[in-house]
């Protein structure tokens, strides 16, 4: 049986440090990705690092204009050359064996995604030190999703081919797109939830990462994405209560 190849899109913006971390615990797979694709939102040039990791096919796209990170994930999926994508944020870390076990898992499903371990980190210097992690793990229950998104893209993978069916990352529901395109996939076909922690995702409450912003704009967007979906009214603090 051919492998299929995996194209991981990177939309990254001033985490120079964090997208390094990143690309070590890609360098160190068992499996090695077919190409790496990193658009830079107009943030500090990444070229240079880049140049450190001559050896990986990585494909650097340096925006001039701050689009936003949906945008900036659509502009890396028209750039794929392979027949899967799989999605990273740029603070994210991957356990070594991440991309065997997705490859692997691709065999009998067109859309895969891990548990994953969200660690709360605290900056020091170029040094991120763990405060406090949790294990984000949840059995796959489609109607349970339109409650509660169980689903984090980090580590997650699909063929390239879904996008054809159902388009691109919907920038409407912004802080949202990711829960809006995991429904709308799983519509189409066949979802597999991989039961091992082997991504580890950058979270804080209290910190300037999506989830943590419960502000007016992102009830707006949570609104329209249950209007699109027809899930009804749900509270913008629904993900620190499915953690809780």
């Amino acid at each position: 049986m051919i492998l299929m190849k995996i194209s991981i899109v990177i939309a990254t913006y001033n985490r120079i440090t964090e997208l390094a971390e990143l690309l070590e615990s890609i360098h160190k797979q068992t499996v090695a990705p077919y190409e790496i694709i990193i658009v830079n939102d107009a943030g500090e040039t990444i070229l240079p690092l880049v140049e450190l990791y001559k050896e990986m096919p990585i494909k650097a796209i340096e925006l001039e204009e701050n689009v936003k990170h949906v945008h900036a994930r659509n502009i890396g999926v028209n750039y794929v050359t392979g027949d899967v994508i799989m999605l990273c944020d740029d603070d994210d870390f991957l356990t070594e064996n991440h991309l065997k076990r997705i490859q692997n898992e691709l065999k009998t499903a067109d859309f895969v995604y891990s548990d994953a371990e969200i660690v709360s980190f605290e900056t020091k210097g170029n040094i991120r030190y763990p405060l406090a992690r949790r294990t984000f793990a949840y059995h796959y229950d489609l109607q349970a999703m339109r409650e509660f998104s169980t689903y984090i893209p980090s580590g997650s993978a699909y063929k390239k081919e879904l996008h054809d069916q159902i388009g691109l990352f919907d920038p409407e529901v912004h802080n949202y797109w990711d829960w809006d395109f995991f429904l709308r996939a799983a519509k189409v076909c066949r979802v597999k939830r991989i039961p091992i922690a082997s991504v580890i995702y950058a979270f804080t409450e209290n910190g300037n990462n999506q989830s943590a912003d419960l502000t007016n704009k992102r009830k707006h967007y949570l609104d329209k994405l249950c209007e699109k979906h027809q899930l009804g009214d749900l509270p913008t603090k629904n993900f620190f209560v499915l953690l809780e």
